[in-house]
């Protein structure tokens, strides 16, 4: 009896629907395809900056969540137990439902896993005041709790799910639904302290535009299929992914905005004298990176107008209070001052 049941069970694996198996193949590859971009930036710029530890916190949690969900879900396991039955290539087009939310999972823990390995810190006890940017960079107790709490939540994940399984079976369908809840809890504040961390930076950084340029249309386009499946009944299910995709496409919009900002005003910094380096011009023969009191050419060490202007009203400030006339711009400089450039 229980062998014929199962067997009707699993005859909707066995009658494919060709469309069907087609969009979950292109949804598998466009999900792979889609996190690459950002495993390349991190991994060719060395760096983990301008990522939020928190969106990589709440990313690798959701998408763990969303995962062990979907395995512990009562179709989905009968979906597996059914793999016993049937072809292989029956079985594998029956489970890509699982293989997607897999391959979300792989991909957002190894964007943890770079995150960890490329992760760069603040130094406070260097000394000196920081700027902005460093002051939004995250500290390295930052990313230990980050990591810290990734991975006690993937242990008691696997740990409660390998109590229940043991012991109590029947309440895996409640353990399962907790974690799907989790799962969308998670994801529909893990654009949050990414928005926040990309507004205050003003820049980038290692976080990828082309992967936000292939994501956002998708979430819309995954919610519009579910939508087209479940109807308004299914709102928590296609909702939570409408929610998603908006978020997403207002941090795709901030990061553009600040690449296209970053773009013009590198375009603004002047271009390097005829036959001088384009590192700073070392002015009153010292080998630093800021411009002397007289610097004849300060552009070089402006990347802005406003900075230029910085430069240019010190230099006027520190004229005017110059009490020695030959020091002024202009003068022959301090005839007692030693300014032998190549002392060690």
């Amino acid at each position: 009896m229980d062998s014929l049941w199962r067997e009707d069970l699993c005859e909707g694996l066995r009658d494919l629907s060709v469309v069907n198996l087609i969009v979950s193949i292109l949804i598998l590859v466009g999900m792979l395809i889609s996190y690459l971009p950002q495993h390349a930036r991190i991994i060719q710029r060395g760096t983990s900056e301008g990522i939020s530890p928190y969106f990589v916190l709440l990313g690798t949690t959701s998408a763990t969540s969303a995962f062990a969900n979907i395995l512990l879900l009562p179709q989905s396991r009968q979906d597996v137990a059914c793999c016993k039955e049937l072809e292989t290539f029956h079985c594998v087009a029956g489970l890509l439902g699982i293989a997607q939310l897999g391959v979300q999972w792989i991909c957002f823990t190894f964007i943890f896993v770079l995150f960890l390995v490329f992760f760069r810190y603040n130094n406070e006890q260097d000394g000196g005041e920081l700027g902005a940017d460093e002051e939004a960079e995250p500290k390295w107790q930052t990313a230990l709790l980050v990591a810290s709490l990734t991975l006690v939540h993937g242990l008691v994940v696997i740990v409660v799910t390998g109590i229940l399984t043991t012991i109590a079976p029947e309440h895996l369908s409640v353990w399962a639904n907790v974690l799907g809840v989790m799962a969308a809890l998670l994801a529909a504040v893990q654009y949050i302290p990414q928005i926040w961390t990309t507004y205050h930076l003003k820049h980038v950084g290692s976080l990828s535009i082309p992967m936000m340029c292939i994501q956002t249309p998708g979430g819309f386009v995954f919610a519009a299929s579910l939508f087209a499946r479940l109807g308004w009944a299914g709102w928590s299910s296609w909702g939570i992914f409408v929610l998603t995709a908006t978020m997403q496409g207002a941090l795709l919009y901030m990061a553009i905005y600040y690449e296209i900002q970053a773009r013009n005003l590198r375009g603004l910094k002047p271009l390097p004298i005829q036959g001088l380096p384009p590192s700073h011009l070392h002015a009153n023969g010292f080998d630093d990176d800021v411009p002397g009191r007289y610097t004849s050419h300060p552009e070089h060490y402006a990347e802005t107008p406003e900075q230029l202007q910085n430069i240019l009203e010190r230099q006027e400030s520190d004229a005017a209070a110059e009490t020695a006339p030959l020091l002024r711009p202009g003068g022959i400089g301090d005839p007692h001052r030693n300014y032998d450039t190549n002392r060690g």
